[in-house]
């Protein structure tokens, strides 16, 4: 199965995607399902499963939340209740397993993307080491490369902005159903392989000027 383990919804402040918009280009891009990962929010997540299952569709949708940790970024999928903002990574990700949430660092080394800089000693259940809005294939590169030193599963997620991008880059997951607990297991145990491509410059750029508007006018 393919998934997509790293979306942005319309709950971010930067990405205007809708659920209804998510679910069709999911489908168009040919994924399983996705993982809404917004900023500091939960809310994406629960509206697009909701979506899903008012539509009787069968794009799996992850609810998760992209939590902004005083070091960078730390992605938690499978969780219902926000994780607060501006703690250190380790005590954002004790949170995280108190809530039973699975943990993946996200581009640890784009660091204009708040990338958190290390992966080694922290309690994690994967790395994304193919994150496809980098402009660049070093982070990537990079990420992969300490995570095979280490032994911890690779994960791809597109970090869309916007639904056309959605499943740009994937993660393979080799799970016995296609249920939220069966893929979050898959990745635990390592059953997962990072694939696809980078998004193109012009979707990225776009993106960034797009939240810069919001936060001035914010």
């Amino acid at each position: 199965m393919l998934f997509d383990l790293h979306v942005h919804s319309c709950f971010s402040k930067d990405s205007d995607s809708d659920p209804d918009s998510l679910l069709q280009w999911a489908k168009i891009n040919g994924l399983d399902g996705f993982a809404v990962c917004d900023h500091d929010s939960v809310e994406g997540g629960q509206a697009c499963a909701k979506r899903a299952r008012e539509l009787d569709c069968d794009i799996l949708v992850i609810p998760g939340i992209e939590v902004s940790s005083a070091e960078g970024h730390v992605l938690v999928l499978g969780v219902d209740k926000a994780i607060p903002p501006g703690m250190s990574v380790p005590e954002t990700i004790k949170r995280a397993r108190e809530l039973g949430g699975t943990v993946i660092i996200p581009h640890p080394f784009k660091r204009t993307s708040h990338g958190i800089g290390y992966v080694e000693g922290l309690d994690i259940d994967a790395v994304e080491v193919y994150n496809s809005r980098c402009l660049t294939s070093y982070a990537n590169r990079r990420a992969k490369m300490i995570a095979d030193r280490l032994g911890i599963p690779h994960v791809g997620g597109s970090d869309a902005h916007e639904p056309r991008m959605i499943g740009r880059s994937y993660t393979e997951i080799d799970a016995p159903e296609k249920t939220v607990e069966a893929v979050l297991s898959a990745i635990k145990n390592g059953n997962v392989k990072a694939g696809g491509g980078r998004t193109p410059p012009q979707f990225v750029v776009k993106q960034m000027f797009k939240g810069l508007k919001k936060k001035v006018q914010a």
